[in-house]
């Protein structure tokens, strides 16, 4: 990851904050998409707790790696140089989905990956760092095999996780090419008292960075099991001053502040606050799931579909701008990493810790 790429894209981040006051104040749209987020499948090879995928009893049809390039030559043909963060299920079952990366990467277009670590293998690792990746999350949600064994549902999970960043960091070397590798933990009952631990163990195995977000409410365990909730509240308010704390000092902690505290509000289920909204996503989100469907935001109806549409009819077709309205008045509160709200300054000091780092 390189200084004039990270300016690039925040270039294109600053002309569509720009674009979105205008469309706010009098409707006139010359907005366009600035993250992207491709969901390669919905087959998995773990079991999470918090997770439906790997009980699905069918699942939805994949694109074909052929019909993931056209799609992202199409978005390259409307808004130039973009990156795109890929996951699942998990994208590397899929045959030949490192192929992919090296697509991407003889197009000009950035592309990350988010992974459970169980497939990054010293090949794949080989085959990944060579595709010059944007980024590599990996996630990790205990600071032990133990815990994080049993909330992904795979022993050895942890094991082999932690040798895939190792081998990542070896390549990384070996090919002389940078990226971050991020740690993402997902913040839930059983963890939440161990997070510093697992930012202490990042830092330990070579990660770049680590970025939280909270678990949501989807399967059974998150209801009965995972959900912290208010007699706790008291105790992770004090584990998130003491990441607040951590990140003063120097900890590699990418989430802002501001973030780190709606995790509380999060777990009270209340709406978002004022000084959050509106919600922006509508005006900067292109997420394509498995099929070649796009939305602006998973909690909303699919604007077009990528395998018969181009990327600028999806994004300034009447379906989309129905539901860029819609977005804009919805109060929910939300942290996960696709919709949570980064303000250009935010984005900009997530873009130096990453190089500093």
């Amino acid at each position: 990851m390189e200084l004039s790429t990270l300016s690039r894209l925040g270039v294109k981040h600053a002309q569509n904050a720009a674009a979105e006051t205008i469309y706010r104040s009098i409707g006139y749209d010359i907005t366009q998409p600035v993250t992207f987020y491709g969901i390669i499948n919905e087959h998995c090879n773990v079991k999470c707790r918090q997770c439906e995928y790997w009980r699905f009893k069918h699942y939805k049809e994949e694109m074909t790696i052929e019909e993931w390039q056209n799609a992202l030559l199409s978005i390259k043909e409307f808004v130039g140089k973009f990156s795109i963060n890929f996951s699942g299920g998990e994208p590397f079952i899929k045959k030949d989905f490192v192929d992919l990366l090296a697509f991407c990467h003889q197009n000009d277009i950035l592309s990350g990956v988010t992974t459970n670590g169980s497939c990054m293998t010293r090949e794949n690792a080989a085959r990944t760092v060579a595709a010059h990746p944007f980024n590599v999350n990996i996630s990790v949600d205990g600071p032990n095999a133990e815990l994080h064994d049993y909330l992904r549902g795979s022993p050895g999970l942890f094991a082999k996780l932690s040798n895939g960043i190792r081998y990542l960091r070896e390549e990384s070397q070996k090919q002389g090419v940078q990226f971050p590798i991020i740690v993402k933990p997902t913040i839930n009952r059983l963890n939440f008292r161990l997070l510093p631990q697992i930012v202490e163990w990042a830092q330990e195995i070579g990660a770049t960075t680590i970025n939280f977000q909270p678990t949501y409410r989807w399967t059974r365990e998150t209801y009965e099991e995972l959900w912290i909730e208010e007699e706790e509240h008291e105790a992770l308010e004090q584990v998130l001053e003491h990441l607040i704390e951590m990140k003063k000092n120097g900890a590699p902690i990418m989430n802002s502040d501001e973030v780190l505290r709606l995790m509380l509000p999060h777990f009270r289920e209340e709406k978002a606050p004022a000084k959050s909204r509106p919600c922006r996503v509508g005006l900067r989100n292109f997420w394509i799931d498995t099929r070649g469907d796009v939305k602006l935001c998973d909690e909303y109806p699919v604007i077009g579909n990528i395998k018969h549409q181009s990327a600028r009819e999806i994004w300034y077709g009447e379906k989309a701008e129905a539901v860029r309205r819609q977005t804009l008045a919805c109060g929910k509160l939300c942290l996960i990493t696709c919709v949570s709200q980064k303000t250009l300054m935010d984005k900009v000091t997530m873009g130096l810790k990453l190089l500093k780092n």
